[in-house]
Order: C-alpha cells, then sequence, then structure tokens
C-alpha cells in the first residue's frame, strides 16, 4: 500500500488563481484533511466568476486504493465575485495569531480583480462529525466564506471615480494588515485592510503593473515589474525614487515607429509578467518575459542583468512559485503542459560574493557570469497547458486509524482548464 502522489478535483468552470493554505484551520490541527484546502478562482469573460474553497473528502485518499471511485476533492463552500479574480491568496501563517480583529475560528482570503476583496472563511464544523465516503458536505456543515471588505480607491491617473482594475497583489507576512496591490493604471497601492485605508498610492512604472511581492521579512520594501519590461524595487521610507534592478534588452528586429505618436512615444519592450523570491534567500527573485519560454534569476546584490536563466520549457511560461522548503525548489508551468522544478541551491552558492555578506546591498559584481540551467530535477506533463501553480506549506506527515501513514512533505498544485491536480513532491 503506498502513499497517494496524485489528488484530481474537477472544477465546474475553468481554473485561473488558486491557492493552497498556510496552515490547518482554527482549531482543526488535529485534523490532517484540513492542511489540504484549495482556494480557486474561475475564469469567464462575463460579471459571473466565482471563487471556491475545496477540500479533501476524506484522508483515507492520501493513502488507500479503494477510493478511486470518489472524488479526492470537494467543493467546502463558494461565492460569487463578479469579475474573473486576477489572483486569490490565503492569509499568512502570521495572520492566524496575530490577527487583532475577528474571532480565532475565522481565516482570511483575498482576492483582486476590479477592487482588492479581502473574505471571511469560517469551518467551525465539528472535528468528528459523520464522514463517511460519498457525503457530501452541505454548505449547512459550517463552511462559510462572506466578504469583510472591498477596497477599491480612487486613481491618481484615472479620471473616473473608481479605481482601475487590479492585476495582482502580495499579503505582507510579518505584517499581515499590508497588502500591496498592482494595477494596469501605472500604479501600485499600500492598503491596510484592518483600518480599510489605503496608506499610499505610487506610480510604478510607465505602462501597466503586472506584478508586485514584498521582500521576505520587510514591511518598508517591495518590488513589481510591468509592461515596460522593468523590476523595480521601492521603500516605503523613501518614496521619491525607487531603483530599478533590471530592465529588458529591446527587442532586436524592430520594426520602424509609425507617425501616430503614441505608439512612437512608447518604445517596444518585453514586458516581465511576475515576480517571485527566493523565501530562503531574498536575494535572489525569479521572473519571466511575457511569451517568454525562460526563467531569469536576479541577485538584488548584482542588479542589471540575470545571474540565472533556466531554460527547459518550448512554449510561454504562465506561472512560477518556490517552495517552502530549507533549500527551496522553484516550479515552472506553462503552455507546453510541462511542471518543471528547478533545484538553484548549488548555484546559487556558486555566484555568491565573498564579500556579500558585509554588503548585502547595492554592490554590483560585474564578475558575475550568467549562468545557463538546462536541467530541472523533476518535470510533470499535464494533458494541457498548465495555467497557474501554487504550493503546499510543509504537510506533517500523519498516522490513520486504519495504520497506514504518510510521509511530511509538500504538493504542489497545478491547474489545467477545469482540471486541478495535486502533485506529491
Amino acid at each position: 500500500m503506498t502513499q497517494t502522489t496524485l489528488l484530481q478535483y474537477e472544477a465546474p468552470w475553468p481554473v485561473h488563481s488558486l491557492d493552497w493554505c498556510k496552515s490547518a484551520a482554527p482549531g482543526q490541527q488535529l485534523r490532517p484533511r484540513s492542511a489540504f484546502r484549495l482556494g480557486i478562482a474561475s475564469f469567464t469573460e462575463n460579471f459571473n466568476n466565482r471563487i471556491a474553497i475545496v477540500g479533501l473528502q476524506d484522508e483515507r485518499v492520501l493513502v488507500e486504493d479503494d477510493y478511486t471511485d470518489y472524488p479526492d476533492f470537494v467543493t467546502l463552500c463558494e461565492t460569487s465575485h463578479g469579475y474573473p479574480a486576477t489572483n486569490l491568496q490565503w492569509q499568512p501563517v502570521s495572520a492566524a495569531s496575530g490577527w487583532s480583529q475577528g474571532s480565532s475560528s475565522t481565516e482570511l482570503l483575498a482576492t483582486t480583480g476590479d477592487a482588492l476583496r479581502v473574505y471571511e472563511y469560517t469551518s467551525d464544523a465539528p472535528a468528528a462529525g459523520s464522514n463517511y465516503i460519498g457525503r457530501q458536505p452541505s454548505t449547512s456543515s459550517g463552511h462559510n466564506l462572506t466578504i469583510k471588505t472591498a477596497l477599491s480607491g480612487q486613481s491618481k491617473v484615472q479620471t473616473q471615480s473608481t479605481g482601475a482594475p487590479l492585476t495582482n497583489f502580495s499579503w505582507n507576512e510579518k505584517a499581515p494588515s499590508l497588502i500591496v496591490t498592482s494595477s494596469i493604471d501605472t500604479t501600485c497601492t499600500v492598503w491596510n485592510i484592518e483600518t480599510s485605508t489605503a496608506i499610499t498610492q505610487l506610480i510604478a512604472h510607465d505602462r501597466e503593473v503586472y506584478d508586485v511581492a514584498w521582500l521576505p521579512g520587510s514591511t518598508d520594501i517591495f518590488v513589481s515589474v510591468g509592461a515596460d519590461g522593468s523590476l523595480r524595487a521601492f521603500d516605503l521610507r523613501s518614496l521619491e525614487h525607487s531603483t530599478i534592478l533590471y530592465e529588458t534588452p529591446a527587442p532586436k528586429n524592430v520594426p520602424p515607429p509609425s507617425t501616430s505618436p503614441s505608439s512612437s512615444a512608447r518604445p517596444p519592450t518585453s514586458p516581465l509578467l511576475r515576480i517571485a523570491f527566493n523565501p530562503s534567500d531574498s536575494n535572489y527573485m525569479s521572473t519571466f518575459h511575457m511569451d517568454g519560454s525562460d526563467i531569469q534569476i536576479l541577485d538584488m546584490r548584482s542588479p542589471g542583468q540575470p545571474v540565472m536563466e533556466l531554460r527547459g520549457h518550448h512554449a510561454q511560461i504562465n506561472a512560477l512559485g518556490w517552495g517552502s522548503a530549507e533549500q527551496p525548489l522553484l516550479a515552472t508551468a506553462g503552455d507546453d503542459c510541462q511542471l518543471l522544478l528547478w533545484d538553484l541551491a548549488s548555484y546559487a552558492q556558486g555566484t555568491a560574493s565573498p564579500r556579500s555578506a558585509t554588503s548585502r546591498l547595492n554592490s554590483p559584481r560585474p564578475d558575475a557570469k550568467k549562468r545557463i540551467v538546462t536541467e530541472p530535477v523533476m518535470a510533470y506533463t499535464a494533458s494541457s497547458h498548465i495555467t497557474n501553480l501554487a504550493w503546499s506549506p510543509q504537510i506533517q506527515g500523519m498516522t490513520m486509524n486504519t495504520g497506514h501513514s504518510t510521509v511530511t512533505g509538500e504538493w504542489l498544485a497545478i491547474a489545467s482548464g477545469k482540471t486541478i491536480k495535486a502533485l506529491k513532491v
């Protein structure tokens, strides 16, 4: 009897955003299944989108082959969302202990779209309910998803009364009341979700901003990427200037500018779509270009050019994310139906300069040569394009009352159309 390495869920609609819960449900730490909850959001081109929370049907699907007749995941609760969610995240682990408002049985989720929305999720279902296989949890079973706040600020650069659509957001782990959002109107906004106020809004890029990320461990510094092809760092303590850490090279074979001034005023660049920090060494960031099949790894200590480039995909990349292990793997996925896992620990140590310990920032190292990495440590081929991915935290091993046990480790969820697969790493 082997431990299951693949779990599957078929959603009623195409899935775009998804996130794995960061901790077990409040009061449910003894129920191992509550570590296996996903927040998912639909992508349909209308105003009828949904967000849902799905969870394990039964812990025994993790070890027993006899449960193949039943779905691994079932919908715990869902609610309408209007426009599609461009991103969905569970609250950081730190929020569970330090959240000032709300009861301990409540968890928060947030989404971006036409606004930043924060939802309260309560799961006060009794821990030892009847759970024979095949029983669909009804909505009355204590799972509830209700909207707490919707924040859409007055835009600095647009005249209409509501803010422009939001492309992404980053939830601050150290201060979970802080969320920074990115928008197509070139701005980033830092919100305090406890007081429902915008702390600051700044014009971050020359064109749309596509992603934003807090520097791990910081409540002041964040980075953003956008359609102007640049990666920039901002410090809330000195907002009068930003630092450009990387700009994409101008594309070759550019057609001459047309006579219309608007197109010639914007030189063509290759937009950067996503940015993510290595959680165990925040000097390193990963990003990729629109329509690009390579991943660039950048080092804050030597801005200007990537220190590594990962080449393994054969079509455009759609998503990336770092795991949470001591030496985290980087997962990347794209239109080539491939999920690739990269172990960069050995390469990263090779590029670190001996003086990095004393001068962590702004010590450019022109001697650092770009390493090309072509060998992922793991690969998984899905049946169709992979549009998004989400890592689980480290999930503790558990022993079932049947005597079967699972081992501690990480899982990785991927979305392909309406299908979500969770893979044991």
